[in-house]
C-alpha cells in the first residue's frame, strides 16, 4: 500500500492518520501541518521524507517519517507506513519495585521509547538480573513459572519465548544477547511488564490493602470498646 499526491492535488486530507501522541498519550487524529517541498524532492530523490503533524487532541506537534516511494513530474507516492520518531513513554506503577530494579527499568523503556530495542535488550537483562537478587531462588523459580504461564495465555511462540529466556534468565556477556526486531522487542517488555507486576506490584498492593482492612478492624474494635 502506498499513499498517491498527484501533481495540484491537496496532499492534507490523504495524509491525516491516527496515532498514540508522544505527549498526551491519547490515540488522537494527527493533522498535516508542515509538508515537504515536493519540487525539492523531485530534485533530490530521498528514501525518507519527514512531515510534522498537530494532534487533533493537546495541539503538540508530531514528527513522522515515510518512506519515499516515487517522486517525478506526475506526482509523489509515499510508503503508507510510517515510522514515530517519538513514542508515547511506557507507563508502569514503579513505586512497587525495588530501587535499583527501578532505576533499570525505567532506562529499559526509555531505551524501548526512542526504538533502541537491542539497548532495551540489554537493559532488561540488567533489570531482571536486579529483580532475581531481591526474589532469591524461589523468587527466580517464579519468575520462570511466571513466563510459562504468560506463554500460554498469550499463545506466543516458543521461539520467542525461548529468546526472551535468553535475555531475562541467562547470565551470558552482552555480547551473546540476541538482535532483536521490533516485534520480539514488544513482546519482551509486555512479558517483563507482567513479570514484574506479578512479582512486586500484585504482592505489594495486596500487602497494603489487607494492611488497611486490619487498620480499619482495629478502630472498629477500639471504638466499639
Amino acid at each position: 500500500m502506498s499513499i498517491t499526491i498527484n501533481t495540484g492535488d491537496d496532499p492534507r486530507k490523504r495524509l491525516q492518520v491516527a496515532t498514540d501522541c508522544p505527549y498526551c498519550n491519547v490515540y488522537a487524529r494527527m493533522t498535516p501541518m508542515s509538508l515537504p517541498d515536493f519540487a525539492l524532492l523531485r530534485e533530490t530523490q530521498p528514501k525518507h521524507v519527514g512531515i510534522v503533524y498537530q494532534c487533533d487532541s493537546c495541539q503538540a506537534p508530531v514528527f513522522l517519517r515515510y518512506g519515499l516511494k516515487r517522486a517525478d513530474k506526475y506526482g509523489i507516492e509515499l510508503y503508507n507506513n510510517f515510522v514515530e520518531l517519538e513514542r508515547p513513554p511506557e507507563r508502569f506503577p514503579f513505586s512497587y519495585l525495588p530501587k535499583p530494579t527501578e532505576i533499570l527499568f525505567r532506562e529499559a523503556l526509555s531505551c524501548y521509547s526512542n526504538n533502541s530495542y537491542n539497548a532495551f535488550a540489554s537493559m532488561c537483562r540488567r533489570a531482571a538480573s536486579s529483580a532475581m537478587e531481591q526474589l532469591g531462588e524461589s523468587g527466580r523459580m517464579q519468575a520462570f513459572e511466571e513466563l510459562l504461564v504468560a506463554q500460554e495465555i498469550a499463545e506466543i511462540d516458543d521461539a520467542t519465548v525461548e529468546l526472551i529466556k535468553t535475555i531475562l534468565f541467562e547470565t551470558g556477556s552482552e555480547e551473546e544477547l540476541p538482535i532483536l526486531n521490533r516485534r520480539q522487542a514488544g513482546i519482551l517488555l509486555e512479558l517483563l511488564k507482567d513479570l514484574f507486576y506479578q512479582c512486586f506490584v500484585r504482592r505489594g498492593k495486596l500487602t497494603r490493602a489487607i494492611k488497611v482492612r486490619n487498620l480499619f478492624v482495629r478502630d472498629d474494635a477500639v471504638n466499639s470498646a
